[in-house]
């Protein structure tokens, strides 16, 4: 489990790349409303980035605001307070997405730094995390599978069975039948 120091630090560097990111698209999407203008002006255009990508932009910027606001709630509730309140099992998902988060906004930061991530070893952390997650999913279902009740399953089987009469007990059973 990293230490308190090591998640705040980890949680300033995501907070500003979030920061980065954000002001970038701003700056885009200026540079767009200028070029729209532009546009209906009958203008030469000079822009950074093609129009076509403003709506991927914008998810983009959605998208990092949204991240933003999650980190921002993880961060104000104290690890040890939040752990508390959780079984073992909910603990390990927790510490698992936590660290899977980290490691993906870290390989997205050295994509946009030039860096090519899968040639980094960021890629065996998340592969190694993606191995743990997969272990707890078992774990998980385990729990949740049907537990098989030998008893009632005996005596379901019993019951369901065709069992064929005897042949003195039926001809007993039509004597006193005829009789009466």
């Amino acid at each position: 489990m990293p230490s308190p120091s090591v998640s705040t630090s980890a949680a300033s560097v995501l907070e500003g790349v979030c920061g980065r990111a954000r002001s970038t698209c701003r700056t885009w999407e200026e540079g767009e409303e200028q070029s729209w203008s532009a546009i209906m002006a009958g203008e030469e255009i000079n822009e950074d980035y093609p129009v076509e990508i403003h709506e991927y932009l914008s998810a983009f910027e959605n998208s990092i605001g949204a991240v933003d606001e999650m980190l921002k709630t993880m961060m104000s509730v104290s690890r040890n307070e939040l752990l508390q309140k959780l079984d073992p099992l909910e603990q390990a998902k927790v510490d698992l997405v936590s660290a899977y988060t980290l490691n993906s906004m870290f390989w997205v930061y050295l994509a946009t730094q030039g860096v090519n991530p899968k040639e980094h070893p960021v890629k065996q952390e998340l592969e190694r995390i993606r191995v743990y997650m997969n272990r707890v999913k078992e774990i998980t279902d385990k729990k949740k599978a049907g537990k098989l009740d030998r008893g009632a399953a005996s005596r379901f089987v019993k019951n369901a069975l065709w069992e064929p009469k005897p042949k003195n007990a039926s001809k007993v059973a039509n004597k006193g039948k005829s009789k009466s």
